[in-house]
């Protein structure tokens, strides 16, 4: 997942959703100087990870993509599953993908002096041009792919043009993104009521 999917599985409250959101920023072992509830959101997206990784759905979603592309098919079902929820939203949350989205850009904004260098840049740019919204159509996606490529990737390799794959297949992987969703909820929920 990325960030919509990392976000809106996280629940409810702004500590896991800010974790949601720090946990490709934040390396090492926790809490890493975080005060303890940020800590626990991401510690509960580094779960998410582990469990997508494991996923037959997810498993079945990266093998979906072309011999060609496949050293990059984590990061391309990533984003494709977040197109998938930002295409579907309204099954998942009662609240519109606009004011979920702005709801967190003003998070981000709220806590920049906790972001890492690196996040607090890339909240500027996803408010700027509202990722998490252009998710929602396949040209979004695939321009946010790109984007990956350019400025993430010291080798982008076959990543730029990677929505062809979700083209390719594109019942194969909102099938396997509704079976994983489905469990992720369920999983997260039970993990943050354990907490």
């Amino acid at each position: 997942m990325n960030y919509l999917a990392h976000a809106y599985l996280a629940g409810d409250a702004d500590s896991d959703r800010l974790g949601g959101l720090l946990g490709d920023f934040v390396k090492g072992p926790l809490p890493c100087g975080l005060p303890p509830d940020l800590a626990a959101g991401v510690a509960l997206h580094r779960r998410i990870d582990s469990y997508a990784d494991t996923h037959p759905a997810f498993r079945r979603s990266r093998a979906r993509v072309s011999p060609e592309r496949r050293r990059y098919a984590g990061v391309m079902v990533d984003m494709f599953y977040d197109h998938l929820l930002a295409s579907h939203w309204e099954i998942y949350s009662s609240l519109a993908l606009s004011q979920y989205s702005l709801g967190i850009y003003d998070l981000l904004d709220a806590n920049a002096g906790l972001l890492p260098e690196r996040l607090g840049q890339v909240r500027i740019w996803m408010r700027k041009d509202d990722w998490l919204t252009s998710y929602r159509t396949v040209a979004g996606t695939g321009a946010a792919l790109d984007r990956i490529a350019r400025h993430r990737l010291s080798r982008p390799g076959t990543l730029p043009g990677g929505i062809e794959e979700l083209a390719a297949d594109y019942q194969g992987f909102k099938a396997d993104f509704i079976e994983f969703m489905s469990d992720a909820i369920a999983m997260t929920a039970l993990a943050r009521a354990r907490r």
